[in-house]
């Protein structure tokens, strides 16, 4: 346990150890004491800004505990990679994805089909409508796709981290249909 806790909190060379490489052994050691029947494979790919991406791909019997509950312990054992990181390479740019048997990629079709139904609802009845509350990146993700309609516009509302989204028309909507029917 105490190998552990050095990896995590320093002690050892960290200017030998590669993100790779230290991404690698810090879930290798959570993964033995968590008993989680799953395996990861890591790709490497480097920027020229100093910088570069580590997706991390994980597999196994275990798969569903970490898609659970929206991906929270995906999202959580990435926040938690990213700090081991940050913390043994701070000069160190690099991004880190965690997925699951592609759970990123279908979590972020069904936001943006979801938005694309509340999208059109909003231009066909010309009026406001709201997107469940959700964390920031999700809401990212949504505002990103609808900003690429000059129709609509969104906007978030709320306090706090969750936060529900307003979609609604453009004012200059209807001049801009006029133009194109004439």
């Amino acid at each position: 346990m105490a190998g552990f806790f050095r990896k995590l909190f320093g002690g050892g060379s960290k200017a030998s150890n590669g993100v790779e490489k230290l991404a690698s052994e810090t879930l290798e050691g959570l993964l033995e004491r968590s008993a989680l029947d799953l395996t990861f494979e890591t790709k490497y790919t480097s920027e020229s800004e100093g910088g570069g991406q580590l997706h991390i791909e994980f597999s196994g019997a275990d798969e569903e505990i970490l898609k659970d509950r929206k991906g929270q312990v995906l999202d959580s054992m990435q926040l938690f990679l990213k700090r081991v990181i940050q913390h043994h390479l701070p000069e160190d740019r690099t991004n880190l994805t965690v997925d699951c048997g592609g759970y990123r990629e279908e979590n972020e079709a069904a936001l943006i089909e979801r938005a694309e139904s509340l999208k059109t609802i909003a231009l066909e009845e010309g009026k406001s409508v709201y997107y469940r509350a959700l964390p920031p990146k999700e809401r990212k993700i949504v505002h990103q796709y609808l900003a690429k309609d000059p129709r609509v516009k969104s906007r978030s509302l709320g306090d706090g981290l969750y936060k529900k989204i307003k979609i609604y028309p453009s004012k200059n909507n209807s001049s801009q249909e006029d133009v194109i029917q004439e």
